[in-house]
């Protein structure tokens, strides 16, 4: 007997840019409560008189933000979008990627947020305008439905990112090693506390998408995998005995989390990536 396939779901081009649209101005307005948790936690336990007045501090700027509709910082950075597309999803209406490409440049121009794309990286470097284009990263799932992920990234943290080619036999250490003196390194230029995104397998470009897709994690939920949770605490536990603080200016709460993923490598690779995201931990997501 033959078998029908199922009919496709159909999402509006237009519906996808009114979601982006106010994904990124949610991400760069409102502070998720995870972080504003973390946050306020971090300043309860600061030693340094400094730090807890910057932890204050950014609690404050968080809710100026978001009760004037401001940028929580003046880096409203490139956007990155990770999508998650269901096979049986068919976008009418418009190009998917042409639709979040709208929507990024409603949002920072209507929204009135700064614009820090250039065309061409080399030489011209003449600012597009507009904040595009964004960043998409695709995956296709099972289902009908369209998620839609959006992490406005700053230069800060983007410059402190650094990926290793380990060989397998430096292990765990080798690991740690790494991530401890990747933040040691970056002091206070990527504008701690810090959420350390950490990708560690499969190749080169996978590792550095793992270790920035971890930062949509909510912050300081471990990994379901007990021997990367267990990484994960000690690296926290390591980076925040550097001393480096808030805003680099002394103190224990030099990160606010690690969140770590691990995938299936080649046996002679071990490939070790680090992202690093700001205090202003913004990103938000739909599915439509």
């Amino acid at each position: 007997m033959r078998q029908i396939a199922p009919a496709s779901r159909e999402i509006q081009a237009s519906r996808i840019t009114e979601a982006v649209t106010r994904l990124c101005l949610q991400a760069n307005f409102e502070l998720d409560e995870d972080v504003l948790e973390a946050l306020k936690k971090a300043a309860e336990t600061e030693e340094s008189p400094y730090g807890r007045d910057i932890l204050k501090d950014l609690i404050e700027n968080a809710r100026v933000a978001r009760e004037d509709r401001l940028p929580l910082c003046q880096d409203c950075g490139i956007v990155v979008i990770f999508l998650e597309v269901g096979q049986d999803v068919h976008v009418i209406g418009g190009g998917l990627y042409e639709a979040i490409s709208e929507g990024v440049s409603k949002a920072y121009t209507e929204g009135y947020l700064r614009k820090s794309i250039v065309a061409q990286p080399l030489t011209v470097r003449i600012n597009t305008g507009d904040n595009t284009p964004p960043v998409i990263h695709t995956e296709v799932v099972s289902g009908d439905r369209l998620k839609i992920a959006c992490l406005p990234k700053g230069a800060g943290t983007e410059m402190m990112g650094k990926l290793a080619m380990l060989k397998p036999a430096e292990g765990r250490k080798g690991v740690i090693d790494f991530v401890v003196d990747t933040v040691c390194q970056a002091g206070g230029n990527p504008c701690p506390p810090l959420i350390v995104g950490v990708g560690i397998g499969a190749t080169v470009e996978t590792a550095m998408l793992i270790a920035k897709k971890v930062l949509l994690r909510k912050v300081g939920e471990p990994s379901p995998d007990p021997e990367i949770a267990a990484l994960e605490k000690e690296l926290l536990a390591k980076i925040n005995k550097l001393g480096i603080g808030p805003l680099g200016l002394g103190g224990r709460t030099t990160a606010l989390a690690v969140h770590a993923e691990v995938r299936p490598t080649h046996i002679a690779t071990l490939p070790v990536a680090v992202s690093l995201q700001c205090h202003s931990v913004r990103h938000r997501e739909v599915v439509l």
